[in-house]
């Protein structure tokens, strides 16, 4: 049989990689919980008419269809889809189990989702993302707004400080700042500057404005006042300042600096230097309507955004009751493979044992057995070797592993530290290795 092909865009982690995976997830589901989220999981498909009820997303999907299912199993705007985010399942969930749950509602979710586009680093085709969001049902305070932002820096800075990963910067922006200020320009369709602001960091400013002046309409003044816009970003409150400059005024701008301003000053006294307002910041899906965050790995920003969201007013709705929320979404997979590829990050073994329990002979494996059994009742990650070698042997086993210590005879035994060579007598129900050593750490490689 041949060597099977990886499938491009499917990423399969190592040991010890999705070691240190799972030492993410466990960062932001400790942090996640320390701020009152409750987890939930929605199913993998969705019907199509709710995944694809935006259109320009369709070609993203991947449809499920039972291999062998009869023509008529599934009437025609039935078919099912892969979920493409964790959004749309969740808006779905909130108004299905409505009556079940407490407003304003706070979740946390972590699931992988499917997404069929090219692939490339940071792009995948299977990944898995891990969101929060607070939703209220007809209101939402606008406090929220601050609270989800500062909630997704603290955990950043958890995955910085606790496990190594490089630290992060957020560019914030507003929705309300920037119709406001487009509307006070006497622009009638602020979305769709939105929309073409948003692709400033691709094509440049000289593109964006034959876009807004040759699609739009707006008068070379009115570009230019909207690329000056773009161009203010401040890691304190002076954008106030540099947008009056700009001579424009509406109710709804005033709005927004205000809003803006409170989580910039939020910020600086519980993460300084972890954020920044930058107001060429549009994210460019239409159901954002307050701030917006885009957040980036310092030293490692070609690799994109690594976690973003907003405010959205009105996501979910039944017809009776509108759900206004705030959300973010980390993109795991996004931010890690490509560190593992780099080389920037790994794990510092790739098995979770700290210890080998030697064998004699294989007549006294079960007397291995046992003092392995005594090592993990004592909460101590281990394995019997797999054959009875010479011990030096059975070291180099080990040390290939990564495992750090050797354990030779009965429960009351030795233990050997094959780093540096010293072994000590040892009972098996009370040694402990060094906290540093008792699980696979992350370590930084570059």
């Amino acid at each position: 049989m041949s060597r099977p092909t990886p499938m491009s865009g499917f990423p399969e982690l190592l040991p010890g990689q999705r070691m240190v995976e799972q030492q993410v997830l466990d960062v932001l589901r400790g942090t996640f919980q320390l701020h009152g989220y409750a987890p939930i999981e929605t199913r993998a498909v969705e019907p199509m008419s709710q995944l694809a009820r935006k259109g320009e997303i369709d070609k993203e999907i991947y449809v499920v269809r039972r291999l062998h299912a009869a023509e008529d199993d599934t009437a025609a705007g039935d078919e099912l889809g892969l979920h493409y985010d964790l959004t749309v399942p969740f808006a779905r969930y909130v108004q299905e189990h409505s009556g079940h749950l407490q407003f304003p509602f706070r979740r946390y979710q972590v699931q992988k989702v499917w997404r069929g586009e090219r692939p490339q680093e940071g792009r995948y085709r299977e990944f898995t993302q891990a969101d929060i969001d607070v939703v209220g049902a007809e209101v939402l305070a606008d406090h929220h707004d601050l609270e989800i932002p500062l909630v997704a820096l603290e955990a950043y800075e958890r995955l910085h400080t606790e496990l190594g990963l490089p630290p992060v910067r957020m560019r914030v922006n507003n929705r309300k700042l920037a119709e406001g200020f487009y509307r006070g320009l006497g622009v009638e369709e602020p979305g769709a500057v939105l929309q073409r602001v948003d692709k400033l960091d691709k094509i440049g400013p000289d593109k964006v404005r034959g876009l807004l002046t040759g699609e739009l309409g707006l008068t070379t003044a009115q570009a230019d006042a909207c690329l000056a816009l773009s161009q203010v970003s401040t890691a304190d409150a002076s954008f106030v300042e540099q947008v009056r400059a700009l001579g424009v005024a509406s109710e709804l701008l005033d709005e927004g600096l205000e809003l803006l301003a409170s989580l910039v000053a939020a910020a600086a006294e519980r993460v300084p230097g972890r954020l920044v307002a930058d107001l060429s910041i549009a994210r460019g899906l239409d159901y954002y309507t307050g701030t917006v965050y885009e957040t980036e790995l310092s030293g490692h920003e070609s690799m994109g955004s690594v976690g973003s969201g907003g405010r959205y007013d009105s996501l979910a709705s039944d017809g009776r009751t509108t759900y206004p929320g705030v959300g973010f979404s980390f993109g795991v997979t996004r931010l890690l493979v490509p560190l593992f590829g780099r080389g920037v990050i790994g794990a510092s073994r790739s098995v979770p044992s700290a210890v080998l329990v030697a064998v004699d002979a294989e007549e006294s494996r079960l007397r291995s057995e046992q003092v392995a059994r005594a090592l993990r009742a004592n909460g101590i990650p281990c394995e019997v070797a797999p054959k009875a070698d010479k011990f030096g042997k059975q070291i180099r086993y080990a040390d290939r592993r990564g495992i750090p210590f050797v354990w030779f005879g009965d429960v009351d035994g030795q233990v050997k530290d094959i780093r540096s060579g010293d072994q000590v007598p040892a009972e098996a129900t009370t040694w402990r290795p060094p906290a540093a050593d008792l699980r696979p750490g992350v370590v930084h490689q570059g």
